[in-house]
């Protein structure tokens, strides 16, 4: 059995003091191009429609919270707490998105983790779930 890949703690402590606002709008740009490809269904994100979410990666140290809205997603611009959190360490995102692992596994095996309104959570998960890789050849 492969041995799982660990950050490493100095790097953690330098992305625990990065501003913010610079990765939620990279994730924003990248999530607005996924719904522009078709990957995300706009339908499936429906629920979510002024609703603010946070990604965290637990073992980095990072998040990056975001709104959607009807142009899509954009970087969280106001103070206090999301609606939902979705948690997961980076390795397991790069499992979800290179299809090695599906979102219900994760979640059940307590890897990625739902917190606040668990409706929208599951709302994000499934939609994770079904992103259309064969829009770009994959």
């Amino acid at each position: 059995m492969p041995v799982a890949w660990k950050f490493p703690a100095a790097l953690r402590a330098i992305v625990q003091r990065l501003p913010e606002g610079p990765p939620a709008h990279l994730a924003a740009l990248a999530l607005n191009a996924a719904l522009h490809a078709g990957l995300l269904q706009r339908a499936a994100l429906e629920p979510l429609a002024g609703k603010s979410l946070c990604l965290e990666a637990s073992d980095a140290g990072a998040r990056v919270r975001l709104e959607y809205g009807t142009r899509g997603f954009r970087a969280y611009s106001r103070s206090g707490i999301t609606d939902f959190t979705l948690r997961a360490t980076l390795a397991d995102y790069a499992r979800l998105a290179l299809r090695r692992e599906d979102p219900d596994t994760l979640f059940f095996n307590r890897r990625l983790v739902i917190e606040g309104d668990t409706e929208l959570g599951l709302v994000a998960k499934n939609a994770l779930d079904a992103v259309d890789w064969s829009k770009i050849g994959l």
